[in-house]
Parts: C-alpha cells; sequence; structure tokens
C-alpha cells in the first residue's frame, strides 16, 4: 500500500424491491435514493477504488429485486469493482444467480475476498437462513483463518452484515452477530492488522471500538432508527447515508453522507414486540422451509 491516501465508499441496507411486487415492508423508494447515491459517487474527488455494499442488498430477496439491483447498478457505470456481502433480508437463492450466474451451492455462504491496492478486503456471510441476528455456518471461521494467511502482511478490511456483538446480552443477539460467534471472530483477529470491520442492520449510523478495532455501521438507504428512542424500542423514520472511507497510513478514517429527510416517523417498534417479530419471522421460516 502506498502512502497515498486510499477512499471507498461503504453501502449497506439498500433493501432493493422489486418493482412489479407491492411490498407493504418496503417503507421508502429505496431505488430512487440508491440511483442518487450512485450519482453522488460518481462525482467523488478523487474517485473511489471500489464499493462495498454490507448486505440487505434487497428487502424480499426474489430474483425480480436482484435484478431490479443489477439494472440499477449497470446504470451507474461506476467502473470500479462492487463487492457485496448478504443480509437477512436477503436470499442465496435469488442472489447467486442473478448477481453472479451461480447455479450450484445455492445454499452455501458467500465468503469471498480480494486485494485492492495492497487493502486485503475480506465479506464474510452472516446471513444464516431464517435468523434475523447474525451468525457463522460450519466451515465459515476455518474459512476465515485461511483466508487471514494468504496475505499476512496486508491491512484486512472485513466486511459483514452484522457487526460483533458489544456486550454480552443474549436479549441483543437478534441486533448482531452471535456472543459465541463474536468471541471466535476475536480469536481469529487477534493479532492481525485490521483497519476495521464494516457492517449494516441496525439502520444507524455507529461507529465502536471493539477490542481495538473500528467497528463502522451505517444507517443504510431503507429508514433510519431514532437512536434517541432506544431507551424505549425501535422508531424508525426516513433517513438515509452513505460513508466514505480513506485509508491512510495512520488507519481507517469514515466521512458518512447523509441524505436530506424530514425523519418522518415510519414504523414504531416496542422491545416485546420486536422480540414477538424476532421469533415470529423464525417460525414462519423454518415453517417454509419444510
Amino acid at each position: 500500500m502506498s502512502d497515498a491516501p486510499l477512499t471507498f465508499v461503504h453501502l449497506t441496507d439498500l433493501h432493493i424491491g422489486n418493482p412489479l411486487v407491492e411490498d407493504d415492508h418496503l417503507y421508502s423508494d429505496t431505488a430512487t435514493t440508491l440511483r442518487r447515491i450512485l450519482a453522488e459517487v460518481k462525482t467523488m474527488v478523487p474517485a473511489p477504488r471500489f464499493v462495498v455494499a454490507s448486505g440487505d442488498l434487497t428487502n424480499q430477496g426474489d430474483t425480480g429485486s436482484y435484478e431490479e439491483l443489477k439494472a440499477i447498478i449497470a446504470e451507474a457505470e461506476l467502473d470500479i469493482p462492487v463487492l457485496y456481502t448478504l443480509g437477512n433480508h436477503d436470499k442465496r437463492t435469488g442472489f447467486y444467480p442473478v448477481m453472479l450466474g451461480r447455479t450450484e451451492g445455492l445454499d452455501k455462504p458467500y465468503d469471498h475476498a480480494q486485494v485492492i491496492d495492497g487493502i486485503h478486503i475480506i465479506l464474510i456471510d452472516t446471513s444464516t437462513p431464517f435468523k434475523i441476528g447474525g451468525h457463522f455456518e460450519p466451515g465459515q471461521i476455518e474459512w476465515l483463518v485461511d483466508e487471514l494467511d494468504r496475505h499476512p502482511e496486508l491491512p484486512k478490511l472485513i466486511v459483514m452484515h452484522h457487526a460483533p456483538a458489544l456486550d454480552q446480552r443474549p436479549e441483543l443477539e437478534w441486533e448482531s452477530l452471535s456472543i459465541a460467534d463474536t468471541d471466535r471472530l476475536r480469536a481469529a483477529l487477534e493479532g492481525r492488522s485490521v483497519l476495521g470491520i464494516l457492517s449494516g442492520h441496525i439502520h444507524f449510523d455507529r461507529v465502536s471500538n471493539w477490542y481495538g478495532i473500528p467497528v463502522v455501521v451505517g444507517i443504510g438507504q431503507h429508514a433510519a432508527t431514532d437512536v434517541l428512542y432506544l431507551h424505549e424500542g425501535l422508531r424508525m423514520v426516513s433517513g438515509a447515508s452513505f460513508a466514505v472511507g480513506t485509508v491512510r497510513p495512520s488507519g481507517l478514517t469514515i466521512s458518512f453522507v447523509p441524505q436530506p429527510s424530514e425523519r418522518r416517523e415510519l414504523k414504531v417498534y416496542t422491545f416485546a414486540g420486536m422480540a414477538e417479530l424476532v421469533k415470529g419471522h423464525e417460525a414462519a421460516a423454518a415453517v417454509a422451509a419444510e
């Protein structure tokens, strides 16, 4: 990596919908928001070297939604790599055929990595089917350790939809990587040169110091969580942002780019209601899989 700053863009929670299907759980015009953001990305000086999108690429995970996402990205003509990972709203059976042209192994996690300008970007799929919170499936940690060993001299940028758990509170596992898998991730990353972890899922901009590693979460492009309401539950308001990352010899800088919004209330969940929502979602998904 040279001493010149390298810039990139972090998108998350795009929640693109199928324009041919009405979706009562899509709270904003995410396609228009994404088009506007990509137009802004094209004006950046210096131009970013890559884009990472940290999951919930679509709202329902159907092929029509991925086709819409693919068309929007193609229209933007970014001419830089766009790297994806998956979130709990995504479905591998929709993502793989449309976005990658893949027809086999559709149940496998989408773990992959790429080196760009001396940055080792590692994208880990935490979107275990039928779960809202994040989990690793068998073999994923082993894959991660092997990948970390491939370029031990390069700084690592980790991308995954669910951020590591910040507290040992099982009742909050729906909003993060599970506690057990957070511990496994910490062990795998110990002693490595990690620039940061980029995530989404909780729909508000947040930066944490997780055992010396910056963990960056973005609002995304669907709706924003009102952080002043978190003592009572989840209040979703209109809002979106993306982030610009700059890599310097001193480390990672993140600058958030909020989109114009009147912060109109969209949906409110109490914590009791949220717990029931999680149970209902997982139960319905399990029945559908039978």
